[in-house]
């Protein structure tokens, strides 16, 4: 074995591991720092590849804003995770049967699974020649110029996604003074004012 392989199957086993414990972590904080292992891992495996500029977007983009925003929320947010855990029991059969659908769905397409007679080439060389066109290049080639409807698909799901998680976290309590800028500007300076006379030498 390899340098190489032996690399690549640590960054998997890695990436594997992370992606596992993400999900099977009870403690959040936990979950968030497997899925930054499982982020790192992945960057690890796109430089074997040879797409350098997308293990780093990976590491800037998802390791160094994403995950730490979600560890940051997930330890300054006062969430109640014995609610959030009697709520995921109560829809457990609803789940269960989604993923069984989803396995079922997995497994038949698995089953008549059949490659493109291209496909052997396209693996053979997955991206350009360094000398012809930079690996760079060639992604902004593929992501604006043949799949830019794809691309705009996708950011418009960030974007409800975005708009999701702020309504979820979006809380009003009554205890918490707000602060209302239509009551400063019309306020009466008569019922908010007023004048004490002092005596010299007595103070208030």
């Amino acid at each position: 074995m390899s340098v190489a392989d032996f690399t690549f199957y640590l960054f998997a086993f890695a990436t594997v591991a992370g992606g596992l414990f993400t999900v099977i972590s009870r403690n959040p904080v936990h979950s968030v720092l497997w899925l930054i292992l499982a982020f790192i891992s992945s960057a690890g495996l796109f430089v074997l590849l040879g797409a350098e500029f997308v293990a780093m977007l990976l590491m800037i983009v998802y390791v160094g804003a994403v995950a730490v925003l979600f560890l940051f929320v997930v330890m300054m947010l006062d969430v109640d995770f014995a609610e959030l855990k009697a709520e995921m029991a109560r829809y457990m059969p609803l789940a269960l049967l989604i993923g069984v659908v989803l396995l079922m769905e997995l497994g038949m397409a698995v089953g008549h699974w059949a490659f493109a007679p291209d496909a052997p080439a396209l693996i053979a060389a997955p991206a350009p020649d360094p000398a012809e066109l930079h690996n760079t290049a060639a992604l902004g080639r593929l992501i604006y110029d043949d799949y830019i409807l794809l691309f705009q698909l996708a950011g418009l799901i960030l974007l409800v996604a975005m708009i999701g998680a702020i309504l979820l976290t979006l809380r009003h309590r009554k205890d918490v003074k707000r602060q209302d800028v239509l009551a400063q500007m019309y306020r009466d300076p008569a019922k908010t004012l007023e004048l004490k006379d002092i005596r010299p030498g007595q103070g208030l």
